[in-house]
């Protein structure tokens, strides 16, 4: 066989491989999609029947008793709120520490991004309690409170993926800036943060995603009182372990087409802003 016709074959298998793997990883969530349309018994008993028996099919009364039990606008305004603000702190914050990190080489500045750094492998199950129980004592067991939680969790990775970039940024055009009279904060907002643009919407990507689908921190935190999606959507178990399958997988799809929506319109960044922030400099 020539070169061109083993090139060809290695192709169509991993074409059929990668399509395979995607299959692998949509299937849950068209499962959840059309069980959303289903009655509550059947989804228990025939979980990977398609419901196109009319015995079968509950139309869109899953939605609307999810709605009603959860509140679920009250809680997708929260979601929504804190996922913005806390992926605009993170942004923002963690590529003004990350520019200081990368300029000013010393001591401090190498201790802090070593400090960021070992803060990515602690699991987040280790402080989760202590964190909580400060949380309250300082009075961040609210919506705006959780968003500096928030940034302290997400300020590791941030740093890293921005540290990395900056690092490929000739320091002669912020030199030129200062030359010019910008002050070290113009030089930030003015020069370099435009060029920081496919790494922020990589941190942006990644974050979101995160902070939209994160169940623990505000369980832990903000609890009963301000619930997100993830949380609120677990009152509807009942009691003696019931749960309205059902109306569950109604608001796993509300819950989960934000988010899609949102990745798929910006998803080819991710790689560019990985690559940018991980392998340059």
């Amino acid at each position: 066989m020539s070169i061109a016709g083993r090139k060809k074959s290695t192709t169509i298998i991993l074409s059929i491989i990668l399509i395979l793997l995607t299959l692998v990883f949509i299937a849950p969530i068209i499962i959840v999609f059309y069980n959303s349309f289903k009655i509550k018994f059947y989804i228990n008993d025939k979980p990977f029947a398609i419901p196109f028996n009319t015995d079968m099919y509950a139309g869109f009364l899953n939605y609307d008793t999810g709605i009603n039990k959860i509140h679920f606008f009250k809680a997708f305004g929260y979601s929504l709120f804190i996922t913005i603000s806390s992926v605009l702190a993170i942004s923002l914050v963690t590529s003004m520490l990350a520019w200081y990190l990368t300029r000013v080489k010393t001591k401090f500045t190498s201790i802090t991004f070593s400090l960021l750094m070992f803060s990515m492998i602690v699991p987040f199950q280790m402080v989760m309690f202590t964190m909580s129980k400060t949380a309250n004592l300082i009075h961040l067991d609210n919506p705006i409170g959780i968003i500096v939680l928030y940034v302290g969790f997400g300020c590791g990775l941030a740093t890293f993926l921005y540290s990395g970039f900056i690092k490929s940024v000739p320091i002669a055009l912020e030199e030129a800036a200062m030359i010019d009279g910008a002050t070290p904060v113009v030089t930030f907002f003015q020069v370099v943060l435009p060029m920081l643009k496919p790494t922020a919407i990589t941190v942006a990507i990644l974050n979101t995603m995160w902070v939209w689908n994160d169940y623990l921190l505000p369980y832990l935190t903000i609890g009963n009182d301000y619930k997100t999606i993830p949380v609120a959507i677990q009152y509807l178990r009942g009691g003696y372990g019931s749960v309205d399958m059902g109306a569950m997988m109604a608001m796993l799809v509300l819950a989960m087409i934000p988010v899609i929506i949102f990745y798929l319109v910006c998803q080819r960044f991710i790689i560019s802003g990985v690559v940018a922030g991980a392998v340059k400099g």
